[in-house]
């Protein structure tokens, strides 16, 4: 089934973007909480229009999405975490914990932008996570998960 989205969805799409679900995710939770429309032939044709009209007032809304990724680009994140036996970590690193990072070290950025590889990183290392901060901006951000010094010190 496909849809229009009408706001934005976290782990689906942004608004006004045409994605494709399940019938039952459609019809039981997207289109009666007014998250989205059904895509037929009239509303992808107002939806188009809509789009076109709002084309130069995008470019710069793009602009500045490219422009916040480029900053977020050249951050260098390091997570220290409570480490058990091994690399193994006490709990989990989460989308969370890496928005509330980038926050602290340059801008606001909100936890639905980011995609962690398998949701939940358990493990010392080092990853990438896929943020997207529209729906033609996207870009993969490395980052580390370290030891956590100060839990070291206690111990």
């Amino acid at each position: 089934m496909e849809l229009i989205l009408k706001e934005d969805v976290q782990n689906l799409g942004f608004k006004d973007e045409i994605v494709s679900v399940k019938n039952g995710y459609g019809r039981n939770f997207l289109i009666p909480k007014g998250k989205g429309v059904m895509a037929t032939v009239s509303a992808r044709k107002v939806l188009a229009e809509n789009l076109k009209q709002r084309a130069f007032k995008e470019k710069s809304i793009i602009d500045e999405a490219k422009a916040r990724a480029e900053k977020i680009k050249a951050l260098e994140i390091k997570l220290p975490s409570k480490v058990g036996s091994g690399d193994k970590l006490f709990g989990s690193i989460s989308n969370i914990d890496l928005a509330s990072a980038i926050s602290s070290k340059a801008l606001e950025l909100d936890k639905k932008f980011i995609t962690l590889p398998g949701k939940t990183i358990k493990r010392l290392g080092k990853y990438e996570a896929t943020i997207r901060l529209h729906r033609e901006v996207s870009f993969e951000l490395p980052f580390e998960i370290i030891p956590d010094t100060k839990a070291k010190a206690k111990a």
